[in-house]
């Protein structure tokens, strides 16, 4: 198997991973050296761990949040994946109480593999806009 074809079953597994917040799946696929910044820490999250923290995050808001690979295209290093992420606003969210509204949000990262085919970098265009307009937080 090329490494493109590669990165992109690798996708496939980061979405199971995230979508059940799966620790192995985690460690398996992210280089524990890798950082992520997100709103959920003001300090860098590290390794699979450090992602799944960003997942529970997103559940304390969103008890039913689930991303679905809608697009991807891959090269031998990254892999660009377009993202359809849903849930309910059931919880409490960046300090907003929950609307119970119901949101799907398009969101765009770029994946960045070292070359034993973990993740060592996670570039999100901005989602934040589209949870928040989702929420009712903005029109």
């Amino acid at each position: 198997m090329n490494k493109i074809e590669r990165n992109k079953e690798l996708m496939q597994k980061f979405e199971k991973m995230i979508n059940t917040a799966d620790d192995n799946l985690a460690e398996e696929l992210i280089d524990s050296n890798a950082s992520f910044y997100t709103p959920a820490s003001p300090e860098p999250l590290y390794g699979g761990k450090g992602y799944l923290s960003v997942v529970h995050w997103m559940r304390k808001g969103f008890s039913d949040v689930q991303w679905h690979i809608k697009d991807m295209v891959a090269d031998e290093k990254k892999v660009a994946v377009h993202w359809d992420l849903t849930g309910t606003h059931d919880g409490e969210f960046m300090n907003i109480a929950p609307t119970w509204n119901k949101i799907s949000v398009s969101v765009m990262n770029f994946y960045y593999f070292n070359d034993e085919g973990k993740i060592t970098n996670d570039i999100a265009a901005e989602g934040m806009i589209g949870i928040f307009r989702g929420i009712g937080m903005i029109k």
